[in-house]
Order: C-alpha cells, then sequence, then structure tokens
C-alpha cells in the first residue's frame, strides 16, 4: 500500500471499530521540540546514562546528581506545546471514535490539547511530592527551588528530598498502568501505536491486547508484522490525515 492507501485503511479500521484505543510514545512529543530517548544523535539516552542518574537509587542516595544531571529536562519538557497528532487524537475523541489514551510520555501534552480520556502511564510533570511526609507540591515548587540553587529542593514541612510525580527507573507501576490494562483486555478491539518503539516493558506488551493494530512509527516495531497498518511517516502528519478522512459518529449513524 502506498501512503493514501494506509491512511484510508487506518480511517476504515478506526470506523469500524467499537474499541478504539491509542498508545503513544516519545515520538509522538518529538515535534513538539521535545527529544525522544534512543534517536542516534539526538536521543537523550545518548548523552545522559539513566541508569547512573534518573533512577530511585540515585534519587535517594545522591539527590544532588539526580537534580543537576536530569531536572534540567524535566523542566523544559513542561514548556512545550501539542503539535498536530496530539490534537488529531483529541478530535478522534470528540468525534466520537477514540475512547482513550495511554501514553508513555510525561509532558501533559495530550490533556494540554483537549483528550479527556488520557492514561498517563509513566506519571507526569505536574506535582511532586516529599519523599517523608508525602505531603504534594505542585511541580513549580521543584522548579523554584532548583533555581534558587536549593539543590534539593526539599519540604517545607518536614525538610525531605522532594520528588516529581514521574515513574523512575527502579519505580513500580502507578495503578493507573493496571486499569488501562484491564480496559484494554476488556474494551480494546483496535489500537494505534503513535510514536512508539514498543521496547520498553510493561508498556510493550499493552499492544498484544488488542486485536488489531495501526502503527504509526518512523522506524520499524516488533510488532510490524502482525499490525494491519504500520505507516513510516511523522506522527502529525499521519495522525492528523487520519482524523481528515473521519466524520463524527451521530453524522454517519
Amino acid at each position: 500500500m502506498n501512503y493514501h492507501e494506509q491512511i484510508a485503511r487506518a480511517a476504515a479500521l478506526i470506523r469500524e471499530s467499537t474499541g478504539f484505543y491509542c498508545l503513544t510514545g516519545a515520538g509522538l512529543s518529538t515535534e513538539s521540540g521535545i527529544p525522544d530517548f534512543r534517536t542516534p544523535g539526538t536521543g537523550i539516552w545518548e548523552k545522559i546514562d539513566p541508569i547512573k542518574t534518573a533512577t530511585v537509587e540515585v534519587l535517594q542516595s545522591n539527590p544532588r546528581l539526580f537534580y543537576e544531571a536530569a531536572f534540567n529536562r524535566f523542566a523544559s519538557i513542561t514548556l512545550a506545546e501539542p503539535n498536530a497528532g496530539h490534537y488529531a487524537l483529541a478530535r478522534m475523541e470528540e468525534m466520537g471514535y477514540l475512547k482513550g489514551v495511554i501514553t508513555q510520555n510525561i509532558d501533559g501534552l495530550h490533556l494540554k490539547a483537549g483528550s479527556r480520556k488520557v492514561w498517563e502511564v509513566h506519571g507526569h510533570l505536574r506535582s511532586g511530592y516529599c519523599l517523608g511526609c508525602k505531603k504534594r507540591y505542585p511541580f513549580e515548587e521543584l522548579v523554584q527551588q532548583v533555581e534558587l540553587k536549593r539543590i534539593p529542593p526539599v519540604c517545607r514541612s518536614c525538610y525531605n528530598i522532594l520528588r516529581p510525580d514521574v515513574v523512575l527507573f527502579g519505580d513500580p507501576m502507578p495503578p493507573l498502568f493496571y486499569e488501562a490494562e484491564e480496559t484494554l483486555r476488556r474494551c480494546c478491539d483496535l489500537m494505534l501505536v503513535a510514536g512508539s518503539s514498543l521496547v520498553v516493558y510493561p508498556v510493550a506488551f499493552l499492544p498484544s491486547l488488542a486485536r488489531k493494530l495501526i502503527i504509526v512509527n518512523l522506524q520499524p516495531t516488533g510488532y510490524d508484522s502482525v499490525a494491519e497498518v504500520v505507516i513510516h511517516e511523522k506522527c502529525g502528519k499521519a495522525l492528523h490525515d487520519i482524523a481528515e478522512m473521519l466524520s463524527p459518529r451521530e453524522e454517519r449513524e
């Protein structure tokens, strides 16, 4: 199939579905200026070893290293804006097709774009909490303390270390992940994977719960051979073009 045939086929599968969900990864947000993790030459993990800087163990044993090496990236992510791909998914939900988005991204761009049902299974950058008393803080509190060179930032009540609400290496998956997994097991007859290399587990297991798959990713994935449609194109363009071929459900029923 050529590109236009792939888009048409993807749109047809969405129109036929009753339980359509989307799984998104870092490749969706690169068009918003957020680097992904593995792309040769630009991937974050080529420059920063996450096992040495962004784990629960590092946060607890060397919090200064954690904040000096990893935190600036977190803070910069909060300045990003949604791109055409995020808006296309919000539009598919508004039109009555997309039941929900499961995202590996911590950037909050799905919510900024207007998506309503989103499982942020790797956390987000809207808040943080104290490792001691568990008091919660807006993420801006952590940013302000770091900018004032209070590294690591500390709780104003018990003076223990603050951490962002993201899933670090060594963290357990949050309850939201298991809620999303159960929903997919019960309801998903079609999953669109957008911008994920599908190598980070346990999230990479989720596509196996869908009866049919559409994959939009610049690079091949391990699920390409079982997908109904594989589109090697930037997510913003492909998702926009798919949305353009759909009309609100109430107009066709």
